[in-house]
């Protein structure tokens, strides 16, 4: 599967080290299979007077071989461990973790959740009409190391 990760450079042996712990599915290598989504999320260096990349990858494993999550939506079981992640109170040791993105429209409704403004509840239900953008988060350097092989990367 091929997946693209935006940074501002280019990014030939991706690994966990420099990544940042506080984030939704906790510290690991980012990636989507989503193009455009990817393309979007590079513009931010770009107004950022930086350099814009898209490294594009092949992603291929057995999910019989590695520890997967998997979110199909945003559910309770998406929102609690969105919530830990973000607070680095996460404990787990998934190896990859795919599901929604915490978009901007998204990420507005949680930090209203975070803040207390909002119950889990209401959470829920103004996140059941989001239609949920896609992430990998790799967060083994094991399963970086066998499962992704760096195709290209072009500065945008």
């Amino acid at each position: 599967m091929k997946l693209y990760h935006s940074s501002n450079l280019s990014v030939n042996c991706p690994d966990t080290l420099h990544s940042r712990v506080y984030l939704d599915f906790g510290k690991g290598f980012y990636l989507t299979s989503l193009h455009e989504q990817a393309v979007k999320y590079a513009q931010r260096f770009i107004r950022r007077n930086q350099d814009a990349w898209l490294n594009v990858y092949e992603l291929e494993f057995d999910p019989a071989e590695w520890k997967v999550l998997i979110f199909d939506s945003y559910n309770k079981a998406w929102l609690d461990f969105i919530s830990k992640c973000r607070a680095g109170q996460d404990d787990s040791d998934f190896d990859i973790v795919i599901g929604g993105i915490a978009n901007d429209k998204v990420i507005q409704t949680l930090d209203r959740y975070f803040e207390g403004e909002l119950t889990e509840n209401e959470t829920l239900g103004l996140l059941k009409y989001e239609r949920p953008n896609n992430q990998y988060c790799i967060r083994s350097q094991d399963m970086l190391d066998k499962c992704l092989k760096h195709i290209e990367s072009k500065q945008l």
